[in-house]
């Protein structure tokens, strides 16, 4: 695999889950997405990747403000991706339970 030259993260709320998606844009113009299940999904480019997050109803973290993040019940002062040294330490991380409203 290439090298990573662009990372997004995405996300999705239902009910008190937060899933998140991370979209990685490699150097080679492929990408790949680690889904809150913690599969790695390949699509041919970061087009393709986008549409397919924005098809299963994720936003970009990047262009959500504070009214999108009010409207699922969230502050975005208080979201933060998920960090870990390497994907198999990230994929438990990739849904978070949500303190009930």
């Amino acid at each position: 695999m290439g090298e990573t030259t662009m990372i997004q993260w995405w996300l999705y709320v239902i009910g008190d889950t937060l899933m998140w998606a991370r979209l990685r844009e490699l150097d080679a113009g492929t990408a790949d997405v680690l889904d809150c299940d913690g599969r790695t999904l390949v699509y041919e480019n970061i087009d393709t990747a986008r549409a397919a997050l924005l098809d299963a109803d994720y936003r970009s973290f990047d262009g959500l403000d504070e009214a999108d993040a009010e409207a699922w019940g969230l502050s975005l002062e208080a979201l933060d991706p998920p960090e870990a040294k390497d994907d198999d330490a990230l994929a438990p991380k990739m849904v978070q339970a949500l303190p009930r409203r």
